[in-house]
Parts: C-alpha cells; structure tokens; sequence
C-alpha cells in the first residue's frame, strides 16, 4: 500500500521535520505543512509508515480548526492536499497546555507512586484507574528537548509567558475541550485528555499545530468505559505501543512493524476518522494519483501555485 515517508523538494526550503510533520516555506512566506505516515511511538520514529494516517490527522486537524474558529482564531490558510495544509507563520509558544478530564496515563502512574500534585493542581486521595476529576484540569509542560511539568506560576518566573498570556492560553483551552467533549460525546467517544499548542500572530494568540487528533488526544469508546472503566481500550495509537511492549526483546523495542500491525493500525486511524467527521476518508483512488501518494501531493501543490511543474 503506497505511503508517504517524507516530502522533499528542491523547489521549496525544509525548515524542519519532526516525527510526524515536514514544515517547509511557501513562496510567499507562509509555512507548508505535509502530514507524513510516519508514526512515532516511545520517543522513536518506526520504520514502517501507516497508510492514510497523515491524510487522518491532517482531515481530522482541519475539522476541528474548523469547528472551534469561533472560540480562537487559528493558523489554517487552506487545506491544499489531503496530506498538505497552508499555515500562517506564526510565533510559537513553547508551552502545551494539557488538559485533562480523567486520571489515566502518566498521571496515574505518578498518582500510584504517591504523588498528588501535577503541575501545580493537586487531586484527592482515594481515586481510582480512569476516573474522571470533578472539572477538567490544566497540566502543563515546557516545550524541551524533554517535555517537563511546571506550575503555571514558574512558566511566568522562567520568563515562558506572561501572566496575562497564560491566562488567556487557560481559557482557551478549556473552551476547546469542552466543545470537543461535548461534540465526542454525542458520538459515543470520551475525549480524556489532550495537548494544544499556541502561538503569537501579529501580537494575536491563535492555535498552531494540530486539535483532537489521535496523536494528540487520548479517545476512549464510551460504550466501553460503561462496560468497565479500569479496562477501557484508547482508540488511537495505543494499539500498535502495545504490540511493541510485546515484542520488546532485550529491552528494546521493534523498529519495524509486520504488515499485519500496520493494516489494522490504519484501519483504526479510518475508523476513528468516520466517527469523528462522519462520512469515511476519501477513499484510495481519491486521495492517490495512480496509487502514489507523492505524485498526487506534487500535483496539488503545483495547482495551488505552490511549486511550478518540473
């Protein structure tokens, strides 16, 4: 199945590849950024993309830009290929503000070693394994080579951001996850957790980077949390680092995955796409120009005035 790895052309500068994005600059200044296949997982990129991811989380990142403008401005200009999305160049924050509905994940392993206070919000003894808070939290971390928690009062000390700009970023937040929540749930999906990313345009806070994709939130089935909330499956990623736990040897996990983990793991990125968005991804001969998904990208970009032909 075709795949896209990474996007490179002489036609246009790469400013940076993460694990996931390629972010190169358009002709007239903007930043273009290319969702790639690429899937990362325990701090490392795998070798083996998974087909339609990106085009998943780049659709899924446009649907909620679009469904929360009204709450933030954003950095979306246009969506010029399922894969490719026009930005704004914006000032980055480098602050993620973590919000949080229900003690799970990292938090719950810190919460079973005895902590209480995460990032400056300090919960109650006695809780459970997935249970919700009594209202949402903000946990957030810096933006570093290592992600740490830090208190709302230390990123203003640190010189991270103002007190004012903080909380401006909190209420954001907060507003996005409950419309987020609430639109979730009326699709039997629990939003538990997530990360948003801000930054400064024109002296503007707006949104950057992605909003309730698979790889930045944490989705549960809610029929399943009903049926026993301890035991909830997370409906994103999770699926392929559990399989990597389990063929961990010698303390190290695959770098490949077989090509039966990587079917199923786009299927359930398809999946979580239609009942998010509600009408399937476009399907393959949609989104691929004789099955290559680069050609098919090239081609747009050339459309929208972009890159020239070659």
């Amino acid at each position: 199945m075709n795949t896209l790895n990474q996007f490179d052309t002489p036609q246009l500068q790469l400013l940076h590849r993460g694990k996931v994005r390629d972010s190169l600059r358009a002709p007239n200044g903007e930043r273009l950024i290319v969702v790639t296949d690429r899937l990362s997982a325990f701090d490392s990129v795998l070798e083996t993309p998974i087909a339609y991811k990106g085009a998943v989380l780049n659709g899924l990142a446009n649907f909620w830009f679009e469904k929360t403008k009204h709450i933030i401005p954003n950095h979306v200009i246009e969506l010029v290929d399922a894969n490719a999305m026009l930005v704004k160049e914006a000032e980055p924050i480098r602050v993620e503000m973590v919000v949080r509905a229900y003690l799970t994940g990292s938090m719950w392993r810190g919460y079973q070693a005895g902590q209480r206070t995460f990032s400056g919000v300090t919960v109650p003894d006695g809780m459970t394994k997935h249970q919700p808070f009594p209202e949402f939290i903000l946990t957030p971390t810096t933006k570093e080579e290592s992600d740490r928690e830090i208190t709302p009062e230390n990123l203003v000390s640190e010189g991270w951001v103002s007190q004012e700009l903080y909380d401006q970023m909190a209420e954001k937040a907060l507003a996005l996850f409950k419309v987020g929540s609430d639109l979730l749930k009326e699709k039997g999906i629990i939003l538990v957790d997530t990360k948003y990313e801000f930054g400064l345009l024109n002296g503007e806070l707006i949104l950057i980077d992605e909003i309730h994709t698979p790889d930045s939130s944490r989705f549960w089935s809610a029929e399943d949390y009903a049926k026993n909330p301890e035991t909830a499956e997370q409906m994103d990623k999770e699926y392929v680092r559990q399989w990597l736990i389990a063929n961990k040897q010698d303390g190290k996990y695959p770098r490949a995955l077989t090509p039966e983990v990587s079917a199923e793991a786009s299927r359930r990125y398809l999946d979580i796409y239609e009942r998010i968005v509600g009408s399937p991804l476009p399907t393959s001969s949609e989104l691929t120009t004789d099955g290559d998904v680069t050609t098919r990208l090239v081609g747009n970009l050339v459309r929208a005035g972009l890159m020239t032909p070659s």
